[in-house]
């Protein structure tokens, strides 16, 4: 058995994975803010996961963390991850000495990608094909999964295709470079784009969008072009057979989905290039309540995942 822990900016979920590859048990809890806490929290969701599956840590096969931020998978250390209050934490090496085992750590997007590619190709009965997992959520990023391994890069920022400039007059994006891709498609994108008091913008622009505000319908178009070129460009660096939508934005559904592909078509009409690649298939959004990312943290741990 595998248990796979997703530490998110406010809430954290945890998955156990038999040695069939079905879950098991899963639970959730809130995030601890600041490193004591993170490590708290890390440490009182395996208590309880031992709890669930009524072994002791020792006796999962691997334990993995996918946490936000700048990650060092070989030694386990968080180097930054703001929403969590972290500017530097070896996590792997501090819960594995509480814990007696060792525990793999990995962003959270790559975790999510495995995780993904496991989900589905269970669904689909596919294992070895290719897929990009496109997060949408406070920023924008992507992991990718290629024959079947993860794909880390040299410098472990494979998939950072948020900050690609895209616009040379847009605006000053928080990595310091002008008109990246985030700044488009992302949800800080439509805060900004569409600035609202409510709980949920993304939700109330579509609305607006769809009840004929046209100001809205500016906005979604510039947002979905947006996460259309993220798919595109996804497609032409890495020939991936699935992209993927995930993160909070994917909650959006059908709209969203229905969006991208129909702005995919239209540049397939201008281009017989794009029409080859029928970008339009390839693209989906991940089910609701699929644990992608803790599953992919259960997963990160095995060999064929360390592969760059």
């Amino acid at each position: 058995m595998r248990l796979g822990i997703d530490i998110g900016g406010t809430k954290t979920a945890a998955v156990a994975i038999g040695a069939d590859g079905e879950l098991s048990d899963q639970f959730r809890m809130p995030t601890g803010f600041g490193a004591e806490e993170v490590v708290a929290t890390a440490l009182r969701t395996v208590e309880r996961m031992t709890e669930l599956a009524g072994v002791e840590a020792s006796s999962f096969a691997s334990i993995g963390i996918g946490i936000p931020g700048a990650v060092d998978s070989g030694t386990g250390r968080v180097a930054h991850a703001v929403n969590l209050g972290l500017e530097g934490l070896d996590l792997g090496p501090r819960l594995a000495d509480r814990l007696g085992v060792e525990v793999t750590v990995e962003n959270d997007v790559k975790a999510a990608a495995v995780g993904a590619h496991h989900l589905l190709g269970v669904a689909d009965g596919i294992r070895a094909h290719s897929m990009a997992y496109l997060n949408l959520g406070t920023g924008l990023a992507a992991g990718i999964v290629l024959d079947g391994r993860l794909l880390r890069g040299g410098h472990g920022v494979a998939g950072e295709i948020g900050h690609i400039p895209v616009d040379p007059a847009g605006v000053v994006c928080t990595c310091g470079q002008r008109g990246c891709l985030e700044t488009l498609a992302s949800g800080s994108a439509i805060a900004r784009m569409w600035p609202t008091d409510g709980p949920l913008p993304a939700k109330e622009l579509f609305a607006a969008a769809a009840a004929g505000d046209d100001r809205a319908i500016a906005v979604r178009e510039r947002f979905l072009t947006g996460v259309a070129a993220a798919v595109r460009l996804l497609v032409l660096t890495a020939d991936v057979d699935d992209v993927v939508i995930g993160g909070g934005l994917a909650a959006l559904g059908d709209p969203l989905l229905a969006g991208a592909r129909r702005i995919l078509s239209e540049w397939a009409t201008d281009s017989a290039f794009l029409a080859s690649l029928d970008l339009p298939s390839r693209v989906q959004v991940i089910p609701l309540g699929f644990p992608a990312a803790a599953v992919g943290a259960a997963l990160v741990g095995e060999h064929q995942w360390l592969k760059s």
